[in-house]
């Protein structure tokens, strides 16, 4: 329960809470890698090996998605439980696992996903089979992310993408892109926009770097040039994504809060 003093709020923790709390603690003491520990004291960067190979500790343990529904490899835990799980990892210096996957496509796929897309792309998200990057922003639709202009443009069995994302994180290094692209170009601007899953090693898109004032290559450009993306990858409804996007945006800004 929550016991108010004078000046400041204490947490007092149940016996099973406390007791979750010691296996939580007793587990990263154990299963956090040394080399991995002294990187986030240091804050070093992260390699993609690095994010990868703690995620499938993590998910080996049933713990990498425990806000994603049960049936899709979620725990069910009490705020309290969520609540005392990132503290311990604040506290053990572990680092997230990848939240393009974790608290982006992951609960897209769990809410919006048909049976054979959460089939195909759930249990290897959970656990980076797929590395995942998000293509939102475009030149002149980063913060208006209503007016972008890169088309979709329907042709039998595919979609044919044109056009350009810009600040597509770690782009570099994904395996599968999930983003925004205009089918019609008709009616208001949220309306017209499809979510769509595209393979990264589509024949015609390129990936350019953007390097960082820290030095880094984090960000990039990415350029569609006549690429075939099969309707079969189209989240929710043709027109619709800005539902889906919402849903998105809402799942990344819970989780960096």
């Amino acid at each position: 329960g929550f016991l108010y003093g004078n000046s400041a709020m204490k947490l007092d923790f149940t016996p099973e809470e406390t007791a979750f709390r010691d296996e939580v603690r007793s587990f990263l003491k154990d299963a956090l890698p040394d080399d991995l520990r002294r990187k986030m004291i240091n804050r070093d960067h992260l390699t993609k090996e690095d994010t990868v190979r703690w995620q499938r500790i993590l998910n080996a343990r049933g713990w990498a998605v425990t806000h994603w529904p049960v049936e899709y490899g979620g725990q069910a835990w009490t705020p309290a439980q969520r609540y005392i799980f990132q503290e311990e990892m604040a506290l053990a210096h572990a680092p997230e696992g990848s939240p393009f996957n974790v608290n982006m496509i992951g609960p897209v796929l769990c809410k919006f996903g048909t049976p054979a897309q959460q089939e195909r792309f759930l249990a290897a998200t959970a656990n980076i089979d797929i590395w995942w990057c998000q293509g939102f922003s475009e030149p002149g639709a980063g913060s208006d992310l209503a007016s972008l202009k890169t088309t979709a443009v329907r042709d039998g069995d595919h979609y044919v993408l044109n056009g350009q994302k810009i600040w597509t994180t770690q782009a570099q290094h994904a395996d599968w892109m999930f983003g925004l692209f205009r089918t019609d170009s008709s009616g208001k601007k949220q309306q017209g926009i499809t979510f769509l899953l595209l393979d990264m090693k589509t024949p015609g898109i390129t990936v350019r770097p953007i390097e960082t004032i820290d030095g880094e290559h984090d960000a990039n450009e990415v350029f569609f040039d006549d690429v075939r993306v099969p309707v079969e990858n189209i989240i929710g409804e043709e027109g619709r994504g800005w539902d889906v996007a919402k849903h998105l945006l809402g799942s990344e800004r819970s989780g960096i809060a």
